[in-house]
């Protein structure tokens, strides 16, 4: 008997650590009280808030504690973002859809299914400036924000032209071999986003490294390797086969007609990247949707599809001829079962 019940207890405690659990403190006093959870699954769309990378939303307590918890994460390393706004709730969709929020405070971090990654008050109780996490990757994008300040207080010492191209060559190398040295290949992107960015004064040396440097095909290989399925990878050897066909172009004989034809050919690569991962971003939504739906009675669903229609209590027990207290109930089971407390949670998890 007690060693049925000590199998019992480990495979409860098994179960049970396969989980994540993001949590942190805000300042109630300077941010809202909603908390999001998003994925990014484009390394060009780290810096912002986009309404179809958030997966979760949650609500800070008195103290301004908030955490996110469950089993629904990929189990490979992705990226994530956490963020707080100063937007009211009649500005919020618009913030959130157009990718910017004047009035935002964010942090980016690598995780996975099984991660606990704790975000306490940092010196003057500012937010997410600090990662307690059992994932050692977690923390990769705050040492490169801290390398990039070091890179600015760099550039301001002197403000010459000569003084910026010296700098531009020292940072360049200095950016990427940093992002090598991490050992995360899913973090490097961000280093590599921000060096071939066209918008960039590093993006010339990018070009001329892209000719001659080896350390592409060697990202392309460690991304490859760790994350062959990820859409990282993908946008990552997509992004390189344009440029360099643009590269080889610009340094032939190019025509009007064929820099005709190369702007289509760039134009349609775009159009067919942000088409696959359109897809694959509604694919894996819809799965992890139904297998939420899943976890509930067949009455509990045809509930949830009255309550996520904004439906009283009193509109749902008359539509299904059940008393208020059935309908009561079964909500609550609902809650339990998704892990959500309230309604506005229950509908973030199904938002289209």
């Amino acid at each position: 008997m007690r060693l049925r019940l000590l199998f019992i207890f480990l495979f409860i405690s098994l179960f049970a650590s396969a989980q994540y659990s993001f949590s942190g403190y805000i300042n109630k006093d300077e941010w809202q009280n909603s908390v999001y959870l998003s994925i990014v699954e484009d390394y060009r769309k780290m810096s912002g808030v986009y309404a179809e990378q958030i997966i979760a939303k949650t609500s800070a307590d008195s103290t301004g504690f908030f955490e996110f918890k469950g089993n629904m994460l990929d189990a490979e390393n992705r990226i994530y973002r956490i963020h707080v706004d100063k937007c009211s709730d009649m500005q919020k969709d618009i913030n959130h859809f157009n990718g910017h929020c004047s009035e935002s405070e964010e942090l980016l971090f690598i995780a996975n299914n099984t991660d606990t990654i704790k975000l306490p008050f940092s010196f003057g109780n500012q937010v997410f400036c600090s990662v307690e996490s059992s994932n050692p990757k977690s923390n990769a994008f705050v040492k490169i924000d801290s390398l990039k300040n070091d890179m600015r207080f760099a550039y301001s010492e002197v403000r010459t032209e000569a003084n910026r191209k010296l700098n531009n060559k020292k940072w360049f190398k200095a950016l990427q071999a940093y992002g090598e040295a991490l050992n995360e290949p899913i973090a490097e992107l961000a280093i590599f986003a921000y060096l071939s960015d066209r918008s960039s004064d590093l993006h010339s040396y990018y070009v001329e490294d892209l000719q001659n440097s080896t350390y592409y095909d060697n990202l392309e290989t460690r991304l490859e390797e760790t994350y062959p399925n990820a859409p990282y990878t993908v946008q990552y050897k997509n992004e390189l086969a344009a440029d360099r066909y643009m590269l080889a172009s610009f340094n032939g004989t190019l025509s009007n007609s064929n820099w005709n034809i190369l702007l289509y050919f760039l134009l349609a690569i775009s159009v067919l990247l942000n088409l696959f991962l359109f897809l694959k971003t509604w694919k894996q939504k819809q799965s992890k949707t139904e297998d939420l739906k899943s976890k509930l009675s067949k009455q509990e669903q045809v509930v949830l599809e009255h309550l996520l229609e904004d439906k009283t209590n009193k509109d749902i027990a008359e539509a299904l001829f059940l008393s208020v207290s059935t309908v009561k109930t079964h909500i609550n089971n609902i809650y339990k079962k998704l892990e959500v407390q309230s309604r506005d949670d229950a509908k973030s998890l199904f938002a289209k």
